[in-house]
């Protein structure tokens, strides 16, 4: 879910230093033999930066994936994604700050994509039978490490370094259906704010006022609370939380948009929320945040803190803002899409226009499934020859024979390239080592 300008602060500028993940010897081969490679190589090491892992029978990443480590899009110049970053950069160091004058928030931009299990997950409190931990739903380096899932992988981490109010923007990574909005990589923006219960209550309540309130209890856990909390903590946490994000979001969408809150549920986070905003006539989620588990905090070293979390997808709130209606737009180099961002001002309004439509070609394929079958194994394969040039996979038809009680999937793959034309000649070609390759490697058996 939750998901640094040059500015430190404390001692959270002692931080990780930046790593590029790849593949020992695969990561310059071509697309189109480099999914076969990965599966098939005797190869026995993932390297990150100067650090090298074992493979083991966890290790999934394939070169496509580890191709796109080190891209930061989020921090290129004149990118969609990177004024974005500066927005809400610029707003938090504008409408959070200390009495003199320098921002609350500590902005980190450049952690490094590989972290442990724990980080990813226990530090997190996700349970051990959770779908975010199985290897269809994400990359394992090997069983210890990951490509994170979302940038909250490094909150304990940076609240145990004495950080109580930070924003941590980054690449995060997950196996996912592949359409217009789904891409393996996305991009972060996770939020954090602790408060002592002093700085909680006089920020609502004058001295005289605040005698005999207490954020801490020992009682029972509930729908509204955990139980640690009083019901006046999570008051004053929801109220200031709802409060920050909905401000933000007036900020980057408009005044005018509307808003609304629904309960939701998040390991992490008790009780939760999503925020919805109003998009051309329709509810769409556009965050997740919550009052922090105080068990995370407890294990982090500030068990005498409380605080509230959040986590926005930069791509989601950028296809909005600039109405961008493919998300592999984002990775284009084409001068064409590029050069609409180009503008020294983050705030200036800008409406993508596109630069040609390029007509689509369809190839089917359809195929019995093996008992340990999963389609993010063949989504990743797709991704893996197709790269870019895929727009969408989409299961039309599913089918058990009556008799022989085998399952059969038949899958319709979109081809079109957002920069040039794809000729159905050559997404036949594709089409074709795509097919070899789910019969070698996921052992279909084509029909």
């Amino acid at each position: 879910m939750m998901m640094k300008y040059k500015l430190f602060t404390g001692i959270c500028c002692r931080l990780y230093s930046a790593s590029i993940v790849s593949m020992n010897g695969a990561s310059h081969r071509h697309f189109c033999s480099s999914f076969l490679t990965d599966i098939s190589s005797p190869e026995t090491t993932v390297t990150v930066g100067s650090q090298t892992y074992a493979r083991d029978e966890m290790t999934n990443v394939t070169p496509h994936i580890l191709s796109k480590v080190g891209s930061n899009l989020h921090n290129r110049k004149y990118h969609p994604l990177n004024l974005l970053k500066q927005r809400i950069r610029d707003h938090f160091y504008k409408n959070y700050v200390k009495p003199r004058g320098n921002p609350i928030f500590t902005v980190v931009d450049d952690l490094p994509p590989v972290v442990t299990i724990e980080q990813c997950f226990d530090s997190l409190l996700t349970p051990k039978d959770h779908v975010s931990r199985k290897p269809s739903d994400t990359y394992y380096v090997n069983k210890d490490h990951v490509l994170r899932t979302h940038t909250s992988a490094h909150q304990s981490d940076l609240i145990r370094m004495g950080c109580d109010q930070f924003l941590v923007i980054g690449d995060v990574y997950r196996r996912d259906t592949i359409d217009k909005s789904h891409y393996p990589v996305f991009h972060q923006c996770e939020g954090v704010r602790l408060f002592t219960e002093r700085e909680l209550l006089i920020s609502k309540f004058s001295e005289q006022d605040m005698e005999g309130l207490t954020v801490f209890e020992q009682g029972p856990r509930i729908p509204a609370k955990q139980a640690p909390h009083t019901q006046d903590a999570v008051v004053l946490l929801e109220a200031d939380l709802k409060w920050t994000l909905t401000r933000l979001a007036h900020d980057i969408f408009g005044k005018d948009i509307e808003t609304q809150w629904v309960d939701c549920y998040f390991p992490f986070t008790h009780p939760s929320w999503e925020l919805e905003i109003k998009y051309k006539g329709e509810w769409l989620e556009v965050l997740g945040c919550g009052v922090m588990e105080q068990e995370i905090l407890n294990e982090a070293g500030a068990g005498n803190k409380v605080g509230w979390a959040f986590g926005l997808g930069l791509e989601r709130w950028a296809m909005k803002m600039y109405d961008i209606p493919d998300i592999r737009l984002f990775w284009s180099q084409d001068s064409g899409f590029l050069s609409q961002f180009k503008v020294d001002d983050a705030n200036t309004p800008i409406k993508y226009k596109p630069v040609s439509v390029h007509p689509q070609c369809y190839n089917d394929i359809s195929f019995w499934i093996p008992d340990n079958y999963t389609e993010n194994d063949f989504y990743d394969l797709v991704r893996g020859l197709g790269s870019d040039m895929v727009e969408q996979v989409e299961l039309i038809d599913n089918f058990t024979h009556p008799k022989k009680g085998q399952t059969s999937h038949c899958y319709r793959i979109t081809y079109r390239h957002m920069d040039r034309a794809v000729h159905q000649e050559e997404a036949n070609k594709i089409h074709a080592l795509i097919t070899e390759a789910a019969i070698n490697n996921l052992a279909v058996e084509v029909r």
